[in-house]
């Protein structure tokens, strides 16, 4: 345990002592937010709530596998 904490400690000292890092870091950060939170809304629609019948998601994911192989 008591390495842990020195590597946590370790990390949070370095950031603490960081000034253009700090930056990046934030700059980062908003990117993957735009990425995973914005873009998956716009782009990448929920295709199996969409197309499939409730309770039977499972079904249609084998169906088209199934049918992705044999073609």
């Amino acid at each position: 345990m008591n390495v842990i904490k020195k590597v946590f400690y370790f990390y949070v000292d370095g950031f603490r002592n960081m000034t253009v890092g700090k930056t990046l870091w934030t700059v980062i950060i908003i990117k993957l937010v735009i990425i995973f939170l914005v873009l998956k809304v716009f782009f990448f629609p929920n295709y199996i709530k969409e197309n499939a019948q409730k309770g039977k998601e499972a079904d249609f994911v084998n169906q088209q596998i199934i049918n992705s192989l044999n073609k």
